[in-house]
């Protein structure tokens, strides 16, 4: 894959490691690999991409994490989805509906469809792949949708923690917590005053300990049933 680095990128890993980390056959990685396309920085701090601008890429994030976002008209935004390393954001056919922007800096990959799509023509291998990503990226949006819907603010930062926890591949045991207190209220669906005495409430329940944005679980098996964590639908 012909990549372009802006000076300020980071070097972390190639594409078709991040893929085969993610899954993907090597020999399909290695297609992947070869495709022409640009490798970029994106700062948190402002949208990488705003909802409503038509989008014709693919983008792979390599490193860090990627939020899909919207916005209501009083320009209260939520965070509706997330992307970790080795996941992505399909191309799409007239304008977006949701933008998009990092939760921590990133580097991700991005090309274009026309590129990528006659990939997935040539190799049914590939497209099964990235069908299952979707099926994969539809659960959890299920998922989300009962976190915020019918969970009360414990269970939805607990819930939060766990999938991360899951996501990252981190075990049970430690989190680098990769999330400000706004980014967890803008996933939860609540405030970030409620959700700083959510993270005080778990740590006076012996749920977690903190040091700093290290997220330490000191009862993993509790942490899951107040979250009603049930990591059967990350395996879609």
């Amino acid at each position: 894959m012909t990549s372009r680095r802006g000076k300020s990128a980071l070097h972390i890993a190639s594409l078709r490691e991040t893929l085969m980390n993610a899954g993907l056959a090597p020999h399909l990685a290695d297609l992947l690999d070869k495709m022409p396309h640009r490798v970029l920085e994106v700062d948190p701090r402002r949208p990488f991409r705003e909802p409503g601008v038509p989008r014709d890429d693919v983008i792979f994030v390599r490193s860090g994490i990627l939020s899909k976002f919207k916005t209501d008209t009083s320009g209260r935004r939520q965070i509706v989805a997330l992307r970790f390393p080795g996941e992505g954001i399909l191309p799409r056919q007239g304008p977006a509906q949701f933008g998009i922007q990092a939760v921590v800096r990133s580097e991700v990959m991005v090309g274009k469809a026309q590129d990528f799509e006659p990939l997935l023509d040539a190799n049914p291998e590939l497209r099964r792949f990235f069908w299952k990503l979707l099926q994969r990226n539809e659960a959890i949006g299920y998922e989300w949708l009962i976190n915020c819907g019918r969970r009360d603010s414990t269970a939805r930062v607990a819930h939060l923690l766990c999938e991360t926890a899951a996501r990252m591949q981190v075990g049970d045991q430690r989190l680098a917590n990769p999330f400000t207190q706004q980014q967890i209220a803008d996933i939860t669906g609540q405030t970030s005053v409620n959700v700083n005495r959510v993270l005080a409430d778990m740590e006076r329940q012996g749920l977690i300990k903190r040091k700093g944005r290290d997220i330490e679980f000191t009862d993993w098996n509790e942490m899951r049933r107040v979250a009603s964590f049930q990591p059967a639908y990350l395996d879609v």
